[in-house]
């Protein structure tokens, strides 16, 4: 990246790995997945949802305040890590930029409201001002009584990592000097999950087998698709030259979009992959590159082409590849910070988190650089790349 460097000097995340990195990595650390099978209205599907302790935290939050009571959970869960996330940074005053987004938005909240439309042919009084999207990144800051610009948008799955090259872009123009970057969802409805079971990308996974996982990302074999859902809140402090209290460095930022041939589709080697990560090893040999924490929702052709757009961009000098939808499910647009989140840890730790079910030649024997991937409906990818301090 030119001239000055951005460094992430605070991560928060709300999932179903807790509500605190050390909690989170502890949790990385061992191979059980966070996917439970529950009703959904009339639907039984797989999903990971909140611990108790972590949802009676947002319960708190959602009595604290009467203007709360009327929130979405997408809402609470990022006033909740956006509270986290600044408490760690240890800012104090209130100049700082919020940038956080949303796949869906307040969806379970839209689903409520429009149900009783249906019902008796009237709309709530505040079934608008709460389910716009703008809800989250506008209440982060009413909580947080900030005074700096405030920017919500939705662009599918890579919504989160888009809040960081937003973010970016506007340190590096001067305009800002911090920014609090991030995505939250929460996709656990029952018109949600129909939606996705209809694209036919949902597990069908049987339980019959307690140590098996009913999310197979990044298993290149599988014979059906195996997406499950979770629901999350990630959130980064962004920060110009603060390296005292940096937790990684952002070495390099990729962007693209390609030609799609229908609506969710994308291409067999991914050419947005290719030219974002491209994009973002800028002049950096890609064997400098030690772990690859992919999008890989768990489907077949998503799983694969990502795959193959790695190797053609890193060729012989194939880096780890990882991803953590196997373990907290496919979270939308809070999903590219959550991957971000854990290859911060495996940059903090040096140590590399695998996916348990693939079999590695051989494992990075250190963790300088890690890119992470995340790509969403539209074939808009983003690629971050990440250096140890």
């Amino acid at each position: 990246m030119q001239n000055e460097s951005i460094y992430i000097t605070a991560l928060s995340s709300i999932s179903p790995l807790g509500i605190s990195l050390k909690e989170t990595w502890e949790n990385y650390k061992c191979p059980d997945h966070f996917l439970q099978q529950k009703s959904y209205g009339d639907l039984t599907a797989w999903g990971s949802a909140l611990a108790e302790d972590a949802q009676q935290k947002i319960e708190e939050l959602k009595n604290s305040d009467s203007k709360y009571k009327n929130l979405d959970p997408s809402v609470l869960y990022a006033i909740y890590a956006s509270r986290e996330a600044i408490g760690q940074a240890g800012w104090k005053d209130d100049d700082f930029g919020v940038n956080i987004g949303s796949s869906r938005g307040a969806t379970g909240l839209f689903e409520k409201y429009h149900s009783e439309f249906i019902q008796n042919g009237e709309a709530s009084t505040l079934s608008s001002p709460t389910t716009t999207l703008g809800n989250i990144s506008s209440w982060v800051a009413h909580d947080l009584q900030t005074r700096g610009p405030e920017i919500s948008h939705s662009i599918t799955c890579s919504t989160a990592l888009h809040s960081l090259l937003n973010g970016v872009a506007w340190l590096k123009s001067g305009m800002a000097n911090k920014f609090l970057v991030g995505g939250s969802e929460a996709p656990l409805t029952p018109f949600t999950i129909a939606q996705m079971k209809a694209l036919k990308v949902y597990s069908r996974f049987v339980a019959n087998d307690p140590s098996s996982y009913p999310c197979r990302a990044l298993d290149l074999d599988k014979k059906q698709n195996t997406m499950v859902l979770g629901e999350a809140a990630s959130m980064a402090c962004l920060e110009k030259d603060n390296i005292q209290n940096a937790l990684a460095r952002i070495e390099g930022l990729g962007y693209a979009t390609e030609i799609l041939e229908h609506n969710i589709s994308i291409s067999s080697d991914a050419v947005c992959f290719q030219r974002s990560m491209k994009m973002a090893l800028g002049g950096i040999d890609p064997k400098e590159v030690d772990v690859v924490v992919l999008h890989a929702p768990g489907t077949i052709k998503g799983d694969l082409s990502e795959v193959a757009a790695i190797k053609k961009i890193f060729g012989k000098d194939m880096p780890a590849l990882t991803t953590n939808k196997w373990k907290l499910g496919h979270s939308f647009g809070a999903s590219g910070m959550l991957s971000l989140e854990l290859a911060v840890l495996m940059l903090q730790h040096q140590e590399f988190i695998g996916v348990p079910y693939v079999t590695y030649d051989a494992m990075p024997k250190r963790i300088n650089n890690v890119m992470v991937n995340a790509v969403g409906f539209g074939g808009n990818a983003v690629s971050v790349l990440l250096g140890k301090i």
